[in-house]
């Protein structure tokens, strides 16, 4: 096939256009998965029987038609199981979708992608300006996306493996540490590291206020009293010294000013301290992120990390896929003399870095 002076090769087309029908039925499946988590429908076919429709709709307070539509876009993308006219959860299935406190949610990503769409107009138009757009002026849900996503994430690896692999933290910590928790939003990993030892005390801080309030009456209903606190506080400016432990979970990344937040970080350290530092896994160069993590992680970018440190003038913008050899430049010009990777996933670095 010939378009003017370009020569289609039919099967490399076809080849792309199933990949459109893959990625436009992907992109309408998250606000299905989205109506899943909001209406319960996961959690209950998960603790049901196999259910027609109509029973799934009589235990979830919902009407028969929707919950109908909805499940066979679900059993078509292959997120429920259906056999005879009933739908249920295979054990996979279940263990992704149904358990928001589970150490895998799959929703939660989907949350924070359709919230993060919601700036798009705003986005394009940054296209053409340059302008930034902040943290607190996205869409208030892609601060709650923003925990749904990475807590389970945190649940499953910061306890069990992340901080045994840093050199003397654990024992600190058992022992009764003082930690902040730089960057914390909601305060998910505050919490995660205050239930795991209860000997140390932790402060939270974010510059986002309604984070912050947010995080506050989180451990608050939890019962940790005076063991966690939370303050309304940029990451180069948080108050105390002689922290045991400082923490940043995927936030470096989105900083307008990272060296000056690593410097604030060092001075705020004890001498035998340690920053433990979480980023978007990712390669050096942009040719070693070119896979599928790397595509999730550099559409969240464009919406949300660059356009939040093009907000903070003059700003560095680091990106979601940073690098390992990026980050280690920012972390030695603050002054720390030592830094190694401690740990990995499949979705993040673990860095420690120390005076």
């Amino acid at each position: 096939m010939t378009v003017g002076q370009a020569v289609i090769d039919e099967a490399k087309l076809n080849e792309f256009l199933g990949q459109f029908v893959a990625d436009l039925g992907a992109t309408a499946n998250a606000a299905m998965v989205v109506i899943g988590h909001r209406l319960g429908l996961y959690k209950t076919l998960a603790a049901a029987p196999p259910l027609t429709p109509g029973g799934l709709a009589e235990r979830t307070g919902t009407t028969p038609r929707y919950v109908s539509e909805w499940l066979a876009a679900q059993a078509a993308s292959g997120y429920v199981t259906v056999a005879d006219g009933k739908f249920t959860l295979s054990p996979e299935q279940a263990f992704a979708l149904s358990d928001p406190d589970g150490p895998l949610y799959v929703p939660g990503a989907y949350m924070l992608a359709l919230a993060s769409l919601k700036a798009e107009p705003r986005i394009s138009e940054a296209f053409r300006t340059g302008a930034g757009l902040a943290w607190h002026d996205q869409d208030s849900e892609v601060f709650d996306g923003c925990e749904q996503f990475f807590a389970p994430g945190y649940r499953a690896n910061l306890v069990s493996s992340w901080i045994p692999a840093l050199d003397g933290v654990e024992a600190k910590l058992r022992a009764g540490a003082k930690v902040a928790d730089v960057g914390c939003g909601h305060g998910a990993s505050t919490q995660i590291m205050a239930a795991a030892f209860p000997a140390s005390r932790f402060t939270g801080y974010d510059y986002h206020a309604r984070s912050v309030t947010r995080a506050a009456k989180a451990a608050a209903d939890a019962g940790f009293g005076d063991q966690i606190r939370f303050a309304v506080a940029a990451a180069d400016e948080f108050d105390g010294t002689g922290y045991d432990l400082i923490t940043t979970f995927d936030c470096l990344h989105d900083m307008g000013h990272p060296v000056a937040a690593a410097r604030h970080i060092r001075e705020a350290l004890a001498a035998d301290g340690t920053w433990l530092i979480v980023e978007p896994a990712a390669a050096d160069d942009m040719a070693g992120n070119l896979n599928p993590v790397g595509r999730v992680y550099y559409a969240f970018s464009t919406l949300l990390c660059v356009p939040n440190a093009l907000a903070q003038e003059p700003a560095v913008v680091l990106g979601n896929q940073a690098g390992e050899a990026r980050l280690r430049d920012i972390v030695t010009e603050a002054g720390f003399t030592r830094f190694r990777r401690a740990a990995q996933t499949p979705f993040n670095i673990v860095l420690e870095a120390r005076p």
